[in-house]
């Protein structure tokens, strides 16, 4: 109240003065340009009842908002180090910059990681490496039971809807994927003109919404799901169950990103944010989820089918388990996403608080389809921050066979992390459905250095195992990596996630007493 009182009285002051100063000097009625808006604004700021900082402070009041406006550009490029930036820091943006760019992406006068701190993570190297080069990295996924199986590379273009991104970004993303020969996943926002436009290879995602595949009433429609899934461009099919950004909670679009365009595509109306069911109509149980499989890889012809989930409850994903061994039915691929996965939109206490963390459900998933002896039927994607060759490395050894990257591929078009990407601004024109933005990205440009990133990445890649004197990705271990626990104890990630035997959960006898209670309480015609 005080300041308000003086506010008034300077104002007063300064007219007061003014108009005195006019009388000698008549050319001071040109002030009246700058103090009749500044007048007006004050009486707004003291009369108006939405924001108190501006009725208490007229004006400078202001000067509160417009620091805040630019708070995180200030906090990235003047505030952060090169190692604490969240949630990807400077070093690895950098990193991902210069591989996109097809620069020099060395570093010189040692390492900026305290090597000493709790949780430093490096591998061991062999005096043995390996010397020859190999070039071909690639996976093979699908099973017996495909006719059609898919040759990947051990890392891919995660999940990124078209509607989460524009048209040019999409097209920029696949012909990347194709530059490089390596697979787009589409996200659950449907199969668009832009993913098919450039011929990459795709992964169509099939969410709770079922967009480009489902009917008037929004449940699953086998005719146009056959129909599509049996373009040359769709290589694998992906049921999505959940992501790591919102968990049970299905996909959002907001209204502000909605396009006519959109709209059409996924088949729902404008004006609404398009939120995906929290779980799927065309199956409710671990059995119907696999039968549902089987379905799909019959309607595509025979190309391998998976499925996408954020690790929950654990009980329920040994429901899955013990579903497989009750049909017979195994999945070709399993995609685990971690609780740190990015996504466009989400609710705070979702992203930051629901879901297991990328290593402790890859973990888990892998041993729990080595307890009931399917590994060896079914591939394993690691989807959640990764971004060198090193992170890639440390998902295999926990048990992936491939690795998808969302916002690693999204630096390499250009992504700055403003963390806009569900306001319609995104300033790089890669998350925003402004045509005055997404225009000014080049399909052309941006497409070389997303393989130019891919490229970079498998290189590294493929020198890694050279100095662990491995040939192929198979060999990678959980005992290649090491953790510092403290400064007195160095642990391998094999002590920190020790495996179990396979197939003991097959057998009463052998299952393991951590294990127990979520494998007997697990039911495979019943989540619950």
């Amino acid at each position: 109240m005080i300041f308000r009182h003086v506010f008034v009285f300077l104002s007063i002051f300064i007219i007061a003065i003014t108009i005195l100063l006019a009388q000698i000097w008549p050319w001071i009625h040109w002030a009246w340009l700058v103090l009749t808006p500044l007048i007006l604004i004050a009486i707004y700021d003291v009369l108006q009842k939405k924001h108190t900082i501006l009725r208490i402070y007229p004006i400078i009041g202001h000067f509160r908002y417009m620091l805040e406006s630019v708070r995180n550009e200030i906090q990235q490029y003047f505030v952060e180090s090169d190692i604490n930036g969240k949630p990807i820091n400077r070093e690895f943006r950098s990193l991902s910059y210069q591989r996109a760019k097809n620069a020099d992406d060395t570093r010189a006068f040692g390492t900026i990681f305290d090597i000493y701190r709790d949780g430093y993570e490096w591998l061991n190297h062999s005096l043995a490496p390996v010397t020859c080069i190999q070039n071909d990295l690639r996976i093979s996924f699908g099973g017996p039971a495909c006719s059609k199986p898919y040759s990947a590379s051990p890392l891919n273009i995660s999940a990124m809807s078209f509607g989460a991104l524009n048209r040019n970004a999409i097209m920029a993303l696949n012909r990347g994927a194709k530059l490089g020969h390596f697979a787009h996943n589409t996200g659950e926002g449907g199969l668009s003109p832009w993913h098919l436009k450039h011929g990459g290879d795709l992964i169509w995602q099939i969410g709770t919404g079922y967009f480009s595949c489902r009917n008037e009433s929004g449940e699953f429609d086998a005719e146009r799901f056959a129909e599509q899934a049996r373009l040359d461009a769709i290589k694998m099919i992906e049921i999505k169950l959940s992501q790591g950004a919102k968990p049970g909670h299905g996909g959002l679009l907001p209204a502000a990103k909605l396009t006519q365009e959109i709209a059409d595509i996924r088949m729902v109306s404008m004006g609404e944010d398009v939120i995906s069911p929290p779980a799927h109509s065309a199956f409710s149980t671990p059995e119907g989820l696999l039968e549902f499989v089987v379905r799909l890889r019959e309607l595509s012809g025979g190309k391998p089918v998976g499925f996408k989930l954020c690790l929950g409850n654990k009980r329920e994903f040994l429901s899955i388990c013990k579903a497989m061994l009750k049909t017979g039915i195994v999945p070709d691929f399993i995609t685990v996403d971690g609780g740190e996965g990015g996504t466009g939109a989400a609710p705070v206490e979702l992203t930051n608080s629901v879901g297991t963390p990328l290593r402790d459900a890859l973990y888990f998933v892998h041993n729990a389809l080595n307890g009931i002896g399917v590994r060896d039927q079914t591939r394993l994607i690691a989807s959640g921050k990764a971004f060198s060759a090193f992170h890639v490395l440390r998902l295999l050894a926990l048990g992936a066979d491939t690795v998808n990257s969302a916002r690693g591929m999204m630096l390499a078009l250009g992504c700055i992390q403003s963390r806009r990407c569900n306001t319609n601004k995104c300033p790089t024109g890669i998350a925003t459905q402004n045509p005055a933005r997404y225009k000014r990205l080049d399909v052309t440009d941006k497409s070389v250095r997303v393989a130019n990133y891919h490229h970079a990445t498998i290189h590294a890649l493929t020198e890694l195992l050279n100095i662990l004197g491995l040939d192929n990705l198979e060999a990678v271990q959980a005992q290649h990596i090491n953790r510092r626990i403290n400064q007195g104890m160095v642990m391998t990630y094999e002590q920190i996630y020790p495996g179990i035997a396979e197939g003991c959960l097959r057998d009463d006898r052998n299952i393991p007493e951590s294990w127990e209670y979520d494998w007997r309480a697990a039911n495979a015609v019943s989540w619950r």
